[in-house]
């Protein structure tokens, strides 16, 4: 990743149960590699992050490690700076006038906003999926074509296409009609279209901003069961509100929550703690993350 190259706020929302979740109720039963209390191999080091938009300060000292071959869930309430994390991964944010960075992000062990470092390049080794499926106005096979083609990538594009859609489970559901719009998809296909999309570029890490969010419950099962499969060859970070989801799928995860200073009116976003899966939600060591899984805040 060498050469210089160039590549809003949420609202805070809370709510109340009228009765805690159990301790027995946090967690689904799930089938789990078991995770040890570091990663065996660590992707992202992050040490001391801050992050503003303009005078704004969406994000406080953040430190946490994600390790390879794992997903990683970072859950909290709306407006603690979650996607604002999850787009310093990979530099989306210096697309937005007036961002800045402080801290470092470690990626492989380099400095992933050092002198040097291409953004666009980072970018094509970690992508990203978004909260609403966004396919290209394309037909199902250019989708998939398309980041290669622009990457300069020499490969046979029947093959890439033909097994990017077959990791994203969805070969046999468009074989007969790569050729349609990709709008003529559902919900649930156009998002598992949109992760073969991110995969044919042959990234090392992919970023999922809630990508469940939109879909129904069969469509985000679908999702679930693809992100547990792809872990194998790439190193998953995902932004969910469904913290039954993060105990389904993830490895590890990470609760955000909002500082709120009442003197000078300002939110800011904050790491609280960062745990195996079964760790945090069955016995978090601090009480705020006790308080959000529970129901207390949120």
């Amino acid at each position: 990743m060498s050469e210089s190259g160039g590549m809003p706020s949420e609202h805070v929302q809370t709510a109340t149960m009228t009765e805690p979740a159990t301790l027995t109720a946090r967690v689904p039963e799930v089938q789990r590699a078991e995770v040890g209390e570091k990663p065996e191999e660590v992707v992202f080091q992050v040490d001391g992050l801050d992050f503003h938009y303009g005078s704004f300060q969406a994000l406080r000292d953040v430190n946490l490690t994600i390790g390879r071959h794992e997903v990683t869930a970072l859950i909290g309430p709306s407006g603690c700076g979650k996607s604002t994390f999850l787009r310093c991964l990979n530099r989306m944010n210096d697309l937005i006038p007036g961002s800045r960075v402080s801290g470092r992000i470690g990626y492989h062990g380099e400095d992933l906003y050092g002198a040097g470092v291409n953004p666009i390049e980072v970018r094509r080794r970690i992508g990203m999926v978004f909260q609403k499926p966004n396919p290209f106005p394309k037909s199902i096979y250019d989708n998939i074509a398309f980041g290669p083609k622009v990457n300069g990538m020499k490969v046979n594009m029947d093959d890439l296409v033909q097994e990017c859609l077959i990791r994203a489970a969805l070969w046999d559901e468009v074989k007969d009609k790569l050729k349609q719009s990709a709008f003529s998809l559902s919900g649930g296909q156009q998002q598992r279209l949109c992760i073969a999309r991110a995969i044919a570029v042959k990234p090392d890490v992919i970023l999922m901003d809630e990508p469940c969010s939109a879909l129904d419950p069969i469509a985000t099962i679908r999702i679930e069961e693809l992100m547990t499969h792809l872990k194998d060859d790439y190193t998953i970070v995902i932004v969910t509100h469904n913290m039954q989801q993060a105990a389904r799928v993830s490895d590890r995860t990470a609760f955000f929550t909002v500082e709120v200073d009442a003197d000078r009116g300002s939110r800011t976003g904050v790491m609280v703690e960062m745990a195996t899966t079964e760790k945090l939600f069955t016995k978090p060591d601090d009480q705020r993350t006790d308080d959000y899984i529970t129901g207390r805040f949120g």
